[in-house]
C-alpha cells in the first residue's frame, strides 16, 4: 500500500486535510500493528510503502500474541495522537480500514482483520 495514496484516499472519504489524513494514517497503521501478533505485524510491514514499512517492522514488540483493544477505545487513542475530535477519527479509522479492504488481497484483510474485534470491520463497512 502506498501510504501517500492511502492518504488521499482518506481525504476524499472524509473531508480531511491531507495533512489531517496523513496524520490518521499513520497513527491506525501503527496502531492497528501494536495490536497484531507478531507475525501479522511483520506481514502488515511488508504491505505497506517506505519509509513507513520500516517504522512498522522496527517498532518494539512485547508480546507475540495478539492483543486488540475495543474500536472505542482505539478511536480514542487515534484522536489523542492526532488532535481531531472523536468523530473525525473514528471516520478516519473508518476510511483507512475500508481503503484496507480494497487494496490488500482478501485473504490479507481477512488475516488482518482476524485479530481484531468485530467492530473494526464494521466501521471499515459503514465507510465503504
Amino acid at each position: 500500500m502506498d501510504v501517500t495514496e492511502l492518504a488521499r484516499d482518506v481525504a476524499e472519504r472524509t473531508g480531511l486535510s491531507r495533512e489531517e489524513s496523513a496524520d490518521i494514517v499513520r497513527a491506525v497503521l501503527e496502531g492497528v500493528s501494536d495490536q497484531l501478533s507478531e507475525g501479522e505485524a511483520r506481514h502488515l510491514a511488508v504491505e505497506v510503502s517506505e519509509p513507513l514499512a520500516a517504522e512498522l517492522a522496527a517498532r518494539p514488540r512485547h508480546r507475540t500474541e495478539a492483543h486488540p483493544v475495543s474500536v472505542d477505545d482505539f478511536v480514542r487513542q487515534v484522536s489523542a495522537r492526532t488532535g481531531q475530535p472523536d468523530r473525525e477519527a473514528r471516520a478516519g479509522v473508518g476510511a483507512v480500514l475500508a481503503t484496507m479492504r480494497q487494496t490488500l488481497s482478501d485473504e490479507d484483510y481477512g488475516h488482518l482483520m482476524g485479530q481484531l474485534p468485530a467492530a473494526y470491520a464494521e466501521l471499515a463497512q459503514a465507510v465503504g
